[in-house]
């Protein structure tokens, strides 16, 4: 992270540096060349924290600036073989002061905070070989609540997705946060406890519902617990439940950012289901689709990503091998993953939306 954090400040440092040049600032004296590089050094000092809204919008100026040079060299190498005109001047004057990258960050801001209240329902259709009768599942991830958005919303799509008539409800993980006070926690469970589904209201722990990256957390694992079920929530944590006669829904741990080794393997909390019947995971993280493959599971649902939230972030996860977003294929399994109800850190998103996941299963009968 220092090491980013030096390789922005060198780009600032030169950025800064043509924008005093611009308004006839010399940067060979010293006074200018030393405020050019108390000003890099804390740019650079406010991207060591990524997770600060700070380091997001000094990265947002830094990205368009970036664009905008690369968009500027191609300019330039087009121009140079015929003659400059007056209109080249004009732009070349309006991208070196810099307003350029203030009207476009302006922009980024205002549609990523708007974008964060915008929740919209994503709706996949599932079919299966097997002999299932048609089932509809929705999908709620990664609220966060009380955070980021306005709760009014999550209450008018709490009626939205009843108006839906879904069989089976899950609870996918990071619910609340570190930031959720108590009696917003028992408020929130409050809230789905309104839920109807024909088979129940199910929960998974992500990695943010116990509050462990906080050394003073707002309320203890058995409130938690408490609020949940005294809602009629069912908590499935390494476990199943057989739904109608032909449904099984498990859902794991959480997997804490990746070590996997305190929780059960999907082989162990399935043994002895009938393969038979149609097996859904809710699995708070996107991954072990290969294993869920292994062991017969037909569907896994996740949350977690985001979908990146601030752009580019979910491109890179994909160039990784991450799972993202939408719908994947892995082996017999297919994994759902939602990017989320809400955001987590910045109350903008720019990239993806803020949603809740319908899901249709289709089958033989």
């Amino acid at each position: 992270m220092v090491v980013l954090a030096a390789l922005i400040g060198f780009y600032a440092y030169w950025l800064i540096r043509r924008i005093f040049v611009f308004y006839r600032l010399k940067p060979s004296k010293w006074p200018v060349k030393i405020v050019n590089i108390l000003l890099a050094m804390l740019v650079a000092a406010a991207c060591v924290n990524m997770w600060s809204v700070t380091a997001v919008i000094v990265l947002h100026v830094l990205a368009i600036s970036l664009v905008l040079d690369v968009v500027a060299f191609v300019v330039r190498r087009i121009v140079r073989k015929r003659t400059p005109g007056r209109a080249y001047g004009v732009i070349r004057k309006i991208y070196r002061c810099g307003i350029v990258q203030v009207f476009i960050l302006a922009f980024v801001l205002i549609y990523g905070f708007m974008n964060m209240g915008h929740v919209v329902r994503t709706e996949y259709t599932v079919e299966t070989d097997k002999d299932v009768q048609p089932y509809k599942v929705a999908l709620i991830t990664d609220v966060h609540y009380d955070t980021i958005q306005d709760t009014d919303i999550l209450k008018d799509k709490i009626q939205e997705i009843n108006g839906q008539n879904p069989d089976v409800v899950i609870l996918g993980g990071d619910i609340v946060e570190e930031k959720t006070s108590k009696e917003k926690m028992q408020e929130l469970f409050g809230l789905f406890g309104q839920l109807e589904a024909t088979y129940g209201i199910y929960y998974v722990y992500g990695n943010h519902d116990r509050q462990p990256y906080t050394s003073n957390p707002t309320f203890t694992d058995e409130e938690l617990d408490t609020a949940i079920t005294e809602n009629g929530i069912t908590i499935l944590q390494d476990s199943y439940v057989e739904i109608g006669d032909d449904l099984v829904l498990a859902g794991r741990d959480d997997a804490a950012w990746g070590n996997v080794s305190d929780r059960a393997s999907t082989e162990e909390i399935l043994q002895g289901v009938d393969q038979e019947k149609y097996i859904i995971v809710a699995d708070h993280q996107p991954i072990g689709a290969e294993e869920n493959s292994d062991q017969g599971v037909d569907l896994e649902v996740s949350g977690h990503t985001h979908a990146g939230q601030i752009w580019p972030v979910g491109i890179l996860s994909e160039l990784t091998g991450v799972l993202n977003y939408g719908e994947y294929q892995r082996g017999d399994c297919t994994v759902i993953v939602s990017s989320g109800f809400a955001g987590w850190g910045y109350s903008i998103r720019t990239e993806g939306n803020c949603e809740y996941v319908i899901i249709n299963i289709e089958g033989t009968l």
